[in-house]
């Protein structure tokens, strides 16, 4: 049986991702969601009457440990979202102690587990996740991610738009960070051709797409469905390479000798959570030239979320 555990079940992206998650995790999954909000054992309970063969447990403010122990994959979007004017770093101060203390109670009830994060700023909080569960003795490079499908799923629905053809026939290879100018899309790896004009167009529409939902959500909130439906497309794409069906995605991870600590790029997922990281290919002299215009960012990120955790 694979459990799954959602923190931050009651919030924008965490209903609908349990809603998601509820209709397609496999027969016999656990679904367990936590919330510090009080209204998430009624969360579970509205869920647990969909007809499908996954049982929802809710686990309020006081019940972390139980909500978490032995998962085989811990779900984060718990926090804060981002409010008009409010950049990612904005977020870093709240978000991050939220992070690590969800994850010291993983690293104790559930060692094993592997974490989804989709808390921003995902470029400074996995590497919170990841010294948090170094202090605790229990950390696997190969177990922590950070959700970055959204920026996957956005270049693919606005390539489709631009171009006429149908968004599910699209997989861009998106690659860096989750954050404005450390997302790089390689259009240029795509079957179809881009004019300079498209790409001075998609490309930052892409970087700013969570901004375009900040605005147009007018202090109503954050990219929450779109993200939900990126978040359940990881972790569903996790669990099945967890049971054996090894499958590609891109995700941020740690990585050994590339651009930066931590990057997102292709990895192909199976039982041990990232089997291999995968090369992301060739860039075009413009990817080129944005990848190298961003990777101070981007290790600045990465550097603010090490040493939140070590001081």
């Amino acid at each position: 049986m694979m459990k799954v555990s959602v923190l931050g079940a009651a919030g924008g992206i965490g209903q609908p991702l349990s809603l998601l998650l509820k209709n397609q995790l496999p027969a016999g999954s656990h679904l367990a969601l936590y919330d510090v909000a009080p209204v998430v054992p009624g969360v579970a309970v509205d869920l647990s009457h969909i007809p499908t063969p996954v049982k929802v447990t809710g686990h309020a403010a006081d019940d972390l440990e139980a909500a978490v122990a032995d998962a085989d994959i811990i779900v984060i979007p718990a926090g804060v979202p981002r409010k008009p004017g409010m950049t990612r770093d904005d977020l870093f101060n709240v978000n991050a102690g939220i992070v690590q203390k969800l994850v010291e109670t993983g690293a104790k009830a559930a060692p094993n587990a592997c974490y989804a994060i989709i808390t921003n700023p995902v470029n400074s909080t996995v590497p919170i996740a990841a010294e948090t569960l170094k202090k605790a003795g229990v950390y696997d490079p190969r177990r922590v991610f950070g959700v970055t499908m959204l920026d996957v799923i956005r270049s693919n629905t606005f390539v489709g738009e631009l171009k006429g053809i149908n968004p599910d026939d699209v997989d861009v290879t998106v690659i860096g960070g989750h954050s404005g100018n450390t997302i790089l899309p390689l259009l240029s790896q795509q079957q179809v051709a881009f004019t300079d004009a498209e790409l001075d167009m998609l490309v930052p529409k892409i970087q700013n797409a969570g901004t375009e939902v900040v605005e147009a959500k007018a202090g109503g909130g954050s990219a929450t469905l779109s993200m939900a439906d990126a978040g359940a497309r990881f972790t569903l794409a996790l669990a099945r390479g967890l049971a054996g069906d090894m499958n590609v995605e891109c995700c941020f991870v740690a990585v050994e000798n590339g651009p930066a600590d931590y990057f997102a790029q292709p990895v192909r997922l199976g039982p041990n959570g990232v089997e291999e990281i995968l090369s992301y290919g060739t860039l075009s002299d413009r990817e080129q030239g944005l990848m190298e215009a961003m990777l101070d960012e981007l290790k600045g990120n990465i550097s603010k979320g090490v040493a939140f955790v070590d001081g």
